[in-house]
């Protein structure tokens, strides 16, 4: 069942949820301290399992509640709508009961973006509708960093609803510059479906973290797509189910590019019955201190036989200095299931496959560009989205030639 809220007292009170602000981050997943009180989610210090892979230096603006609402208040980041026929889109202040249905916030970014921000973009697919084109939410950043780094981080709260039978995309895109924690809500109705696409494509000075929080009910499809191509980016989504029947599928692409940081930790929580889910990231790292991080965890509850699972991450090398965290976690509480699996790996360019370029006469420059375009058009073809798959991969081909490799061919 959706877990409630009571926003008169902005706490939380039920599964999972610790509360006291002594509590400690635990290893799993499953058991973190969720809350809408940011008194109950102490600042990191960079040692606890949630964060020991994140740069705390540079997400610490995004810690300190009174600085982001302080922020949030002087429009250092622009959010705007486009919206066919069968959406309705309005903004909603932070009382409204529709709010902080799904769950509550699991990590410092996600609380203190709870209570900073002070309106609410809500997005609605009518019943019934099917959306002829893909409403865009386009959250533009207009704050440069100085000498003190971001003095006016910001926080946003998005509420995205698939309402009873309707079927369409969400695009939201994230351009500019700024320091933003960013909450986003998803509710898949019975029979909807719904695909929801966000891509971080920022300057390389922004710091952006955002905690989806997703409940799909029985008979509901989501299609969940996370890409990251630009600034530092730490994104904690956590999927789950209400009802019998449920269906997600979440992907991942990311380009981390020389002393970016890129950080993804899809979580799925099986806790109904019947339910399905496919877990598949790839991700390319050049350059420098490029650091990408991918945590995918699962929970196969004790309530949820015939669950079917799995999950995936590919990471590929492309230059010296370029580092990959790479960790699958499953657990698995019922033993009545279909199936559940993870696997990972991290490498440089498959070897075979380039000989098998080069044998039939094709320059290696050009062999290496190739097999990273074929890395990500397994994937990226899964997205059925059009107009995102061409974005993306001319976005890939963009982010090849700083690899070198152009320059490279055209010195041949």
């Amino acid at each position: 069942m959706p877990l409630s809220t009571d926003h008169s007292r902005a706490a939380l009170d039920g599964a999972h949820s610790h509360g006291a602000p002594e509590a400690r981050y635990a290893s799993s997943r499953a058991e973190r301290p969720t809350s809408f009180d940011p008194a109950a989610i102490p600042v990191p210090r960079g040692r606890e399992e949630e964060w020991r892979f994140t740069p705390i230096k540079r997400f610490r603006p995004l810690f300190d509640l009174e600085a982001v609402t302080s922020g949030t208040a002087t429009g250092s980041v622009s959010v705007d709508v486009d919206a066919p026929a069968g959406v309705t889109v309005d903004e909603v202040d932070r009382g409204d009961a529709r709010l902080g249905t799904v769950g509550a916030p699991s990590d410092r970014t996600g609380v203190v973006a709870w209570a900073a921000f002070q309106t609410a973009t809500r997005i609605s697919l009518d019943e019934g509708a099917e959306l002829e084109r893909a409403v865009r939410v386009m959250t533009v950043g207009h704050e440069e960093p100085g000498s003190e780094g971001f003095i006016r981080p910001a926080a946003s709260h998005l509420l995205v609803t698939a309402r009873t039978g309707s079927r369409g995309t969400v695009v939201l895109s994230h351009t500019g510059t700024a320091a933003l924690t960013q909450s986003v809500e998803v509710v898949v109705e019975p029979t909807a479906e719904l695909t929801l696409v966000t891509v971080q494509d920022w300057q390389d000075a922004a710091v952006h973290a955002s905690n989806h929080r997703v409940r799909v009910h029985g008979g509901g499809t989501l299609k969940h797509v996370v890409v990251s191509l630009g600034g530092d980016v730490r994104i904690s989504s956590d999927l789950g189910f209400d009802g019998e029947g449920g269906h997600i599928e979440a992907f991942g692409v990311y380009f981390t590019d020389a002393g970016q940081h890129q950080e993804h930790r899809p979580y799925v929580a099986h806790t109904e019955p019947h339910c399905y889910s496919r877990v598949t990231y790839k991700g390319a790292l050049q350059g420098e201190g490029a650091h990408a991080v991918w945590v995918g965890d699962c929970l196969i509850g004790a309530a949820a036989r015939g669950t079917d699972t799995y999950e995936l991450n590919r990471n590929l090398i492309l230059t010296e200095g370029a580092k990959a965290d790479s960790i699958p976690n499953l657990e698995i509480e019922n033993g009545q299931i279909e199936g559940a699996g993870h696997a990972s790996a991290t490498g440089r360019f498959d070897d075979e496959q380039l000989f098998y370029l080069r044998a039939r006469g094709i320059p290696e420059v050009e062999a290496r560009r190739l097999v990273v375009l074929g890395f990500f058009n397994e994937i990226v073809t899964e997205i059925g989205v059009p107009e995102v798959e061409e974005t993306l991969m001319a976005a890939i081909e963009k982010e090849l030639e700083l690899s070198g490799l152009i320059e490279a061919r055209e010195q041949a």
